[in-house]
């Protein structure tokens, strides 16, 4: 009994003084998840006028490092290069709103291209890099809107495909989801060949659906392209009830 008192006296005294200490962390507040970095306006304009820069001096593996991982997935230097090459000369630019949000920063600006005035909304992250791109369409007729949406996916370039979409519905589509869905009709129809005719079937005070009939290896579809009035794309439907091309 003597040999086992020494060492069970120390034991609960040891269990003692842990569970006090346990209490004593377990009455601690609980540690609240670190928040992200906001980015302040400043870093913003910044990162903006490096972004536009980068597209002004037509430097495609700078652009590219301004992605975000989620754009990068779908891009690379080259098809950043090939986009580059098809824009007009950017002159000059004038950022005229930021908006700092928790998580991510939105940055207006005028652009003033060779082709004449351009608006754009770019949206980035509390690290700077691009998330997403919105050009101003509300000028342009609703069928060009949707021809070169489905120009710009049928060459591979989801980045600027996506810049035709609202920004709301940027959200509900990444760059990968796009790619993905474009995928999928395409083991249906059979490869992309060409636009055959764009229609706008529907035109109301909020709204304007736009039909573009495209030609497939396989078969003959038509892309329903729904826009808000302000000429950006607020829904996409890939018809499943294509037609097989009649023998010639």
């Amino acid at each position: 009994m003597l040999l086992l008192a020494g060492p069970f006296g120390s034991f609960q005294q040891n269990a003692l003084a842990s569970e006090q200490s346990f209490r004593a962390i377990a009455a601690l507040p609980a540690a609240k998840p670190t928040a992200a970095t906001k980015l302040s306006d400043q870093a913003a304009r910044d990162a903006t006028d490096a972004i536009l820069s980068a597209i002004q001096q037509r430097d495609a593996n700078k652009r590219f490092s301004q992605f975000a991982d989620e754009l990068k997935q779908t891009s690379s230097p080259s098809m950043v290069q090939s986009t580059l090459q098809s824009l007009p000369e950017l002159i000059s630019w004038q950022i005229t709103k930021v908006n700092s949000g928790l998580r991510n920063s939105t940055v207006s600006a005028n652009l003033n291209t060779s082709s004449g005035s351009q608006a754009i909304t770019l949206v980035l992250n509390n690290k700077g890099l691009l998330v997403a791109q919105l050009f101003d369409s509300k000028n342009q007729a609703a069928t060009n809107v949707a021809k070169e949406f489905v120009k710009a996916i049928s060459q591979g370039q989801f980045i600027t495909a996506r810049s035709y979409l609202s920004l709301d519905f940027q959200k509900e589509l990444p760059p990968a989801a796009l790619q993905r869905k474009w995928q999928e009709l395409q083991r249906e129809t059979g490869n992309f060949q060409r636009i055959l005719n764009v229609t706008e079937a529907e035109n109301t005070a909020t709204s304007r659906l736009v039909l573009v009939e495209t030609s497939f290896n396989r078969l003959s579809d038509s892309l329903f392209i729904i826009l808000n009035a302000n000429n950006q794309i607020i829904g996409v439907d890939f018809p499943t009830d294509a037609q097989p091309k009649p023998v010639r």
